[in-house]
């Protein structure tokens, strides 16, 4: 007998599947520091650095799941046997868990979303920085602050959301949206005079994003059914209870919502200072009484 069966004693069968677990678990373990070590050394893009580390424990994963089959189940029709009562229980006490590798299969699979790309699940939005097994994190943008700009708090989120809900993509087959600045003016206003010099601003600032655009759009022509046939930026009328609507259209890249408004208004701002024919509009309330009706 071994030495192991008998110091604990257990048969000689279960101590050779110790044995043999523990040597498995072993170089397992060692070719994944192995493999971390080499890839660290030799890729410097973090992006694709994290892809890599992602792989190899995926994959140090999976080889441990099967070895570990192989050692402790002696035949095919035992595995069969073990997985079809295992998934019969697993199905009724962990549906949770299951459902959360299915969204994480349809993840890797489908590609709905990678680290990186700004994303809304439900009432959750952020920026993608992990994908685990059984959850991805997000780091949140919008809320309390304005114009999707982060709030610096971490979102775990269950991979099983991306089987329930709705799902958007600010990136994924064409990289920009649509973005409306509404500049409000007086009735009294020239209004023909401000929406030219709106037109004027948003080409200067927003005209160079539409060359870009154009070549995503043909891009993403390829795989969805995405077209338009104005890119350049465009200023709407309209009519509100405080005045006339002015409303500048612009192609952006998600990420630079909030600068791209700022310096859209300081431009706004400074060109109607200069301009007394054009007056910002503000709700108001007018008072009339008796006496100055009558005098009218």
């Amino acid at each position: 007998m071994w030495p192991l069966s008998e110091y604990f004693q257990i048969s000689t069968e279960l101590s050779l599947k110790l044995i043999a677990s523990a040597a498995v678990l072993f170089f397992l373990t060692l070719g994944r520091f192995v493999a971390n070590l080499v890839v660290k050394r030799r890729v410097t893009d973090m992006k694709r650095l994290y892809g890599l580390r992602r792989t190899v424990l995926y994959i140090y994963t999976l080889m441990i799941v099967i070895l570990f089959a192989l050692i402790w189940l002696k035949e095919f029709g035992s595995l069969t046997t073990f997985l079809g009562l295992a998934s019969a229980g697993l199905a009724i006490a962990m549906h949770d868990t299951i459902a959360n590798i299915a969204g994480w299969v349809f993840i890797l699979s489908r590609k709905p979303f990678k680290v990186g790309d700004r994303i809304q699940i439900g009432d959750s939005a952020g920026d993608v920085i992990d994908i685990r097994f059984f959850q991805f994190s997000i780091v949140e943008i919008g809320n309390w602050v304005d114009a999707d700009q982060s709030t610096g708090r971490i979102i775990h989120l269950p991979n099983s959301k991306i089987l329930r809900e709705p799902l958007a993509n600010y990136q994924t087959g064409f990289n920009y949206i649509w973005n409306e600045i509404p500049v409000l003016i007086t009735f009294e206003s020239d209004w023909k005079k401000a929406k030219e010099i709106l037109g004027e601003i948003a080409h200067d600032n927003a005209e160079h994003l539409s060359k870009g655009a154009q070549s995503q759009i043909r891009k993403a022509a390829e795989r969805y059914l995405i077209f338009y046939d104005k890119l350049t930026p465009i200023v709407y009328t309209s009519v509100k209870d405080s005045g006339v609507m002015l409303t500048i259209r612009y192609l952006i890249n998600p990420r630079q919502r909030r600068t791209t408004e700022q310096q859209i208004w300081e431009a706004v701002l400074e060109a109607f200072a200069e301009k007394k024919n054009i007056e910002l509009a503000y709700p108001t309330t007018r008072f009339y009484g008796r006496d100055s009706a009558a005098r009218e």
